[in-house]
């Protein structure tokens, strides 16, 4: 079957996902499910950006400030969300992330226009999502950093 270049039409499904001062855009598909806020259950001493575990679905599944872990300070708000968000294979199948607030679905294609922003050390890249600027996380990047964070700690 011969390969299909994307074109105009073809849109992907993201999430914008909230944080204390900047958004996170994200595929759909990577969120496995959007949950009200829950106290982490420390796991020893880790990462000052690893709230924790969150019990899930029946599992037990690390929960995360993603600005915390940039290097930022650890955001407080008053409506607090967590993102259970797919991991990388067996080893951390699931993570949480915090979040400031209520997601809102927007629809992206090939079109996004990339802005020359300072990122963090988690950002891939900052991109226009509608009038808004969102960062483009390194998911991949943060799931590794728990493993590390983890395996270090106990």
């Amino acid at each position: 079957m011969p390969e299909r270049a994307f074109s105009r039409r073809d849109t992907l499904s993201a999430l914008l996902l909230p944080l204390a001062e900047r958004e996170l855009v994200v595929p759909d598909v990577a969120v496995a499910e959007l949950i009200g806020y829950r106290q982490g259950v420390l796991v020893g001493a880790t990462a000052p950006w690893d709230l924790g575990d969150i019990s899930w679905r029946g599992r037990q599944v690390p929960l995360v400030s993603f600005e915390a872990a940039c290097g930022q300070p650890l955001p407080r708000g008053e409506r607090v969300r967590i993102a259970v968000m797919h991991g990388i294979g067996p080893r951390l199948p699931f993570f949480a992330l915090l979040m400031q607030g209520i997601p809102r679905t927007y629809r992206v294609d090939s079109q996004l226009s990339y802005i020359d922003v300072p990122l963090a050390s988690l950002e891939l890249a900052a991109v226009l999502v509608g009038s808004e600027v969102a960062r483009v996380p390194d998911l991949d990047g943060l799931a590794e950093a728990i493993l590390s964070a983890r395996l270090n700690a106990g």
